[in-house]
C-alpha cells in the first residue's frame, strides 16, 4: 500500500551532500514531494526533511540506502510518529480590484494568511501552514481568482513533537 512518508535526515553540511542525496532518489527512480534542507543548531550538520510517497517494502529500501550514504549522521523516520509539520507558501493574485482586495483579506482570515504586499493590481501573500491546509486554500483561491494566481512553496519542515505522542 502506498503512503504519504516523512523522513528527517541529519547530514554533514558539505558541498555536493544535497545533489549526492537527490541522485540518490532519482537514480532509482523514487519520486520526492518535498526536500526542504537546511543548517542545524551544529554549523557542521544539515537537516533535511523529505516528503515522498512509496509503498512498505520500497521505502524499506530508501532508507537502508540512505543509512549507507557516507554523508548520512542519521535517518529518522517521521511516518507513524507525531510532528509538527508545515510549509512557506506565497501566493500573488493578479488583476486584484477593490472588491477582490476585501474578498482575499476575508479569505486569508480562516487560513491565518498574510498579506505581504499590495500593489496597484496585485496582491502578494504568505501562509504557513500545513501542506493539506495551504492545498485547501489555493483550491479555494483558484476558486475564487481563476487564472489570476502566481504559487510558490517551499516545501515542509517537520519536527518530532515534545511528548512524542
Amino acid at each position: 500500500m502506498t503512503k504519504k512518508r516523512w523522513l528527517s535526515l541529519f547530514v554533514e553540511n558539505e558541498i555536493g551532500t544535497l545533489a549526492r542525496i537527490a541522485g540518490l532518489f532519482s537514480g532509482k527512480s523514487y519520486n520526492l514531494n518535498s526536500l526542504t534542507v537546511g543548517t542545524t543548531e551544529d554549523p557542521t550538520v544539515s537537516r533535511m526533511t523529505i516528503g515522498l510517497t512509496s509503498d512498505d517494502r520500497t521505502f524499506e529500501q530508501i532508507k537502508k540506502q540512505l543509512n549507507r550514504s557516507v554523508e548520512v549522521i542519521r535517518v529518522v523516520d517521521f511516518t507513524d510518529a507525531a510532528i509538527h509539520s508545515e510549509e512557506l507558501m506565497f501566493v500573488k493574485i493578479r488583476g486584484c480590484s477593490e472588491n477582490d482586495r476585501a474578498e482575499i483579506e476575508r479569505l486569508c482570515l480562516p487560513f491565518a494568511a498574510k498579506i505581504l504586499e499590495s500593489g496597484a493590481d496585485t496582491v502578494l501573500l504568505e501562509s504557513v501552514q500545513a501542506e493539506s491546509r495551504n492545498n485547501d486554500w489555493i483550491a479555494l483561491l483558484q476558486r475564487c481568482f481563476p487564472g489570476r494566481l502566481e504559487i510558490v512553496r517551499g516545501g515542509s519542515v517537520a519536527i518530532e513533537t515534545i511528548g512524542g505522542a
